[in-house]
């Protein structure tokens, strides 16, 4: 989307590490496992070679291959899930492994949440991101990851907000794509998911239920907002498979619409890959073998050879829609080199640990978002010599992370009470820790201290939304108390150590926004998200400045409950019976608070950095923006131009927000430095979706162009003009 003259974020050692840690699967060049059919030949295409073994499969071989283990098939054998191979005709098994953030299967890396990788902004960290994750499923002997998580966020405090990649369509968009790219190179099928508009989990698990509700949502918004994620991944990264989500949208379930799987995705968008239903996500075995889904993974119980067979025989799928799904997933194979090398072999000695662990931290840096800062940060360590540092707060010692299938067992893990308590040792700082479960004893310890670090933490999972934006509002007290100790009230301390220390930092790891009704009364506050197994390395990094604080936030940090999108009214959240309504339309996010004008605690985009950065040279057409930046203060630090497009509205009945964002890139820049940057407009960056016409199209007008550091901190802007409607091709 954009040029730039830049430095690369990633560091020369760290290239360096990652080229050893992670060969190229795809690269093998031993014997692959087909024998000596007439399918086996590599120099045809995926299409014919599909066609070659279907036709000689029997009819129980073609169905097995669309359900995968029964319900005890895949117990004991760490992966996620098994697809049935043909041995006979060369076929192998296909093995199925989690996850977003790491495997799952026994120990791994456990990687930053989703939200921190995209509060880097970075999209070839992303790229890295996604090599590592893989480079570990696929030591575990995987063929396929689950991920990336690539929905749009809707709703704040849904409790998969962690896991995905922000409020904003095409920063999901590159951040997706980078991390399917990354996996990619590790000879990785990648299965992004949930298709499509999963915005919620419910309460309670049964109001707003995600296995329930049903998307009352309009083509446009889905065009414009839920769906661009899905369809780069599938355009640009080609990956391998879809998965579809729990909830039903217009009506019908996503794992057996029509619409979604084969009007959309394998015919308009020319998907060439199989569909995946998410777990216990199908229902009906005749709509889902004539509406477009592919695989059913374990346990497959809507797609078992007896349910599968009665459909068929009762008319309610044809036999040519079986053939329709087998071919698919065969064709996959093939493409993605499955069948033509050996199978990955299950041995985690394959994976060089020290070096993810690294890349974990890294990654944890250029995420952390420096919120506030009052001059506090960084930490001076020659002037703190001598001095102590108190770090209040459980979630300091604990490894802090999300629940559900992003939830991982790290192989080793450094909290951020290890991590500032090492960097005390070298620079001469007694570091200290109070768990700070009463105000009394939080205050006492930041009383006695020169710094006082508080770590505060929410708890947000797969199953369960937030009920609310409180700090202690998640699916469960984290971390627990202390047997015969009350619950902390983290605000209250947090509160309690400002009244005793003014020299106080706030660490939040939290899997999306919270209030921070405290927040002008810190020094510093910095959100660190679940910040995965190199944490207390990389906070400390932060925090001493051996690293400019790398983050932006991918989503808006709201004032209070009361200013989000779906605030206030029950059919948009949890819903009205069982639907869910749309009708903030494309005002997700900071379109919302843009819109009308709501002021937020923190804007998307923001986030400080230890140096300061000028924007000059803005030079505008509709097909490119160009702009310099320098950074004019006197560390080195890190810049995130960010470009958003004000649209004009075409007609009274599709309402724009003032803006959004179009382009993005990472600078590293020494000072002094400047580099100019170029993006690129598309007729794509210019589109609506016309739901009269049921196309892309450019509408004639004035378009605002805006490039700043947040979606509220514009530091150029500038304008052109279409002069007349366009069809986008």
């Amino acid at each position: 989307m954009q040029h730039v003259n830049r430095r690369t974020l990633m560091t020369a050692a760290g290239l360096a590490g990652l080229a050893t840690v992670l060969p190229t699967g795809a690269a093998a060049a031993a014997p692959g496992r087909c024998g000596e059919h007439a399918w086996c030949g590599p120099g045809l295409p995926p299409d014919e070679r599909a066609s070659l073994v279907l036709r000689e499969m029997t009819w129980d071989e073609k169905i097995s291959l669309l359900g995968g283990d029964d319900l005890f098939g895949a117990a004991g054998s760490g992966h996620t899930g098994t697809g049935h191979g043909v041995d006979r005709l060369g076929v192998p098994p296909v093995y199925y492994g989690d996850g977003p953030v790491g495997s799952r299967q026994g120990s791994g890396t456990s990687m930053p949440s989703g939200v921190s990788l995209a509060a880097s902004f970075d999209t070839d960290l992303a790229t890295t991101y996604g090599a590592t994750v893989a480079n570990e499923v696929r030591c575990k002997g995987n063929d396929v990851v689950f991920g990336p998580t690539v929905d749009v966020l809707r709703l704040p405090t849904s409790g998969r907000a962690f896991e995905g990649f922000g409020e904003d369509p095409l920063l999901s968009s590159r951040i997706g794509v980078g991390w399917a790219e990354g996996a990619h190179s590790e000879g990785v099928l990648v299965c992004v998911k949930h298709f499509a508009a999963y915005v919620q989990e419910g309460q309670l698990g049964v109001v707003g239920s995600r296995m329930l509700y049903n998307a009352v949502v309009d083509e446009r918004t889905l065009r414009e907002i839920y769906l661009p994620p899905f369809e780069a991944a599938v355009r640009e990264a080609g990956v391998g498979a879809v998965m579809g989500s729990y909830n039903r949208v217009g009506g019908q379930y996503a794992c057996e619409h029509q619409w979604l799987l084969n009007d959309l995705l394998k015919h308009e968008w020319g998907f060439t890959g199989y569909t995946i239903a998410d777990y216990a996500a199908m229902h009906s075995t005749g709509n889902s073998l004539a509406n477009g889904m592919d695989f059913e993974p374990w346990p497959a119980l809507v797609y078992s050879p007896a349910a599968i067979r009665t459909a068929l025989a009762t008319g309610q799928a044809a036999t040519s829609d079986v053939d329709e799904h087998a071919h698919r997933i065969l064709r996959t194979m093939f493409a993605h080199g499955i069948v033509d090398r050996p199978a990955y072999p299950d041995d985690e000695s394959q994976i060089d640990k020290p070096a993810h662990l690294e890349i974990a931290g890294r990654v944890a840096e250029q995420g952390m978002t420096l919120l506030r800062n009052d001059g506090l940060l960084p930490l001076d360590a020659n002037a703190l010599r001598g001095s102590t540092i108190a770090v209040i707060g459980d979630a300091a010692d604990e490894f802090v992370q999300g629940g559900g299938s992003s939830s991982t067992t790290p192989y080793s893990f450094v909290t951020p009470l290890r991590g500032l308590q090492q960097r005390g040792v070298d620079a001469g700082i007694t570091v200290v820790h109070e768990p700070g479960r009463t105000p009394q004893a939080a205050a006492e310890a930041a009383r006695n201290a020169d710094i006082a670090v508080v770590v505060v933490s929410d708890m947000m999972s797969e199953f369960l939304d937030k009920p609310n934006l409180d700090l202690d509002s998640g699916v469960a007290q984290f971390p627990p108390p202390a047997l015969g100790n009350p619950l902390a009230d983290q605000d209250a301390i947090i509160d309690a150590v400002l009244d005793a220390n003014a020299n106080t930092v706030v660490v939040l790891e939290t899997g999306g926004p919270v209030r921070t009704p405290w927040r002008y009364r810190t020094r510093a506050l910095v959100e660190a998200w679940y910040p995965g197994a190199n944490a207390g390395t990389a906070l400390a990094r932060v925090l001493f400045g051996d690293v400019d604080p790398g983050g932006r936030l991918p989503l808006t940090f709201p004032d209070s409950d009361a200013d989000t999108p779906t605030a206030g009214d029950v059919a948009r959240y949890p819903g009205l019976g069982l639907d869910v309504h749309f009708t903030e339309g494309v005002f997700v996010g900071y379109r919302h608070y843009d819109a009308h004008e709501v002021e937020p605690a923190f804007p998307f985009g923001h986030g400080l950095s230890y140096t300061s950065f000028g924007y000059s040279d803005l030079e505008v057409s509709d097909t490119e923006v160009s702009v310099v930046v320098t950074n004019t203060g006197a560390r080195t630090g890190h810049a995130v131009p960010q470009l958003y497009l004000g649209l004009p509205s075409p007609r009274e009945d599709v309402p724009q927000p003032p803006r959004q964002l179009k382009g993005f890139t990472k600078l590293t820049l020494e000072p002094g430095r400047s580099a100019s940057v170029t993006f690129t407009l598309t007729d794509r960056s210019l589109a609506y979706w016309d739901q009269l016409a049921g196309r892309w199209t450019v509408a004639a007008g004035n378009y605002r162009v805006e490039v700043g550091e947040s979606s509220r901190d514009i530091r150029v802007d500038g304008g052109f003009t279409v002069p007349a409607p366009r069809r986008v091709r």
